[in-house]
């Protein structure tokens, strides 16, 4: 058996380590630390699907004792059962204290099936935890974001966990004096017991766009007034380099398309940078871009709640704000 360690899964896509999975080495490297244990991660895939060769190298640049490759053919395309069996192979082998997530769609779909094939506790959506003695409590939003619950595990370990975007960044990875031993484990999967077969990938519109991924981000809510101005928004997220996004308002009036949507019933964002123009900040919507870097938040009223989450606030007309914030930075860029 191998010595106890936190276990954490990289999540790839398009041959490339995604956003998510440097939070989630992040976030395991901290609770390493924390706990006085050897941090681990975990690719899963097919060394001869086009571009994930390269990336077990590339996880290794983090401060890690190990980075384990699973492959196998029937790992090319993503499907929840071959991950959990692959998954639930390997902690069944190592008996991790802890693997490590993040919350991202394909670890909701996969992993209470791998937590059910383990027999062990899955503790999904957190915002962080706190280390009292020899007691991990997680803390995770309840009642859509209006409380925060302290949860701990019950049982034996491996338990397994999953972070909220942006609940820890990557930018805090620690990087290694030297590269992580990198161990190409082959897993052995029977093509007959993965009995769903992956389709198309979902997309609602050919202009869909993962607002997880943005570094920067101008979301847009009913101080925006009329469709007509959503113009202004888009003329500022293209000077800043960025993304627009919405509350749920703007999205049910149809001038953005739902996948544009920001808060409890649409994206979870953690961008360097959140422009909220013309939103009021209700607790659904903040449950969705928390986790941002900066957020600078403009809106007339005062009293609005987003200046509670705000890096900087503007108490003032956003028609008589963005235009000039526009020119400087077109200024500032020299064009």
């Amino acid at each position: 058996m191998m010595p106890d360690e936190i276990l954490i899964f990289a999540e790839h896509a398009g041959g490339k380590l995604t956003r998510a999975a440097w939070e989630a080495v992040s976030a395991g490297q901290q609770l390493a630390r924390d706990l006085a244990l050897p941090a681990s991660a975990c690719i899963v895939g097919h060394v001869g699907a086009e571009g994930l060769a390269p990336l077990p190298a590339e996880l290794a640049s983090a401060d890690l004792r190990e980075v384990l490759a699973l492959d196998s053919p029937q790992l090319a395309e993503y499907t929840a059962e071959g991950t959990a069996r692959a998954l639930g192979e390997t902690i069944r082998a190592r008996q991790p204290r802890f693997v490590v997530f993040s919350h991202t769609y394909q670890v909701r779909d996969f992993a209470p099936k791998l937590a059910a094939s383990l027999g062990c506790g899955l503790i999904s959506d957190c915002l962080g935890y706190r280390n009292e003695g020899n007691r991990v409590i997680f803390v995770r939003q309840v009642f859509q974001g209006k409380f925060s619950a302290d949860v701990e595990f019950a049982g034996p370990s491996p338990w397994l966990v999953s972070f909220q975007a942006g609940a820890f960044r990557r930018d805090a990875v620690r990087r290694g004096a030297s590269p992580a031993k990198v161990t190409a484990a082959a897993v052995a999967l029977d093509a007959a017991a993965i009995r769903v077969k992956p389709g198309e990938r979902f997309r609602e519109a050919k202009q869909a766009v993962d607002l997880s991924q943005a570094e920067i981000i101008v979301a847009v809510g009913r101080g925006i007034k009329a469709l007509e101005h959503l113009e202004l928004a888009k003329k500022l997220a293209e000077a800043l380099g960025g993304e627009l996004g919405a509350s749920r308002p703007i999205c049910d009036s149809g001038w953005l398309p739902m996948d544009r949507q920001i808060g409890s019933s649409g994206q979870t964002v953690a961008p360097k940078l959140y422009v909220a123009l013309g939103i009021s900040g209700a607790i659904q919507h903040q449950v969705g871009m928390r986790g941002s870097k900066t957020v600078l938040a403009i809106n007339k009223d005062k009293e609005a709640p987003i200046f509670e989450v705000a890096t900087y606030g503007v108490a003032s007309d956003l028609f008589e704000i963005v235009p000039g914030l526009i020119e400087a930075i077109k200024k500032a860029k020299g064009s």
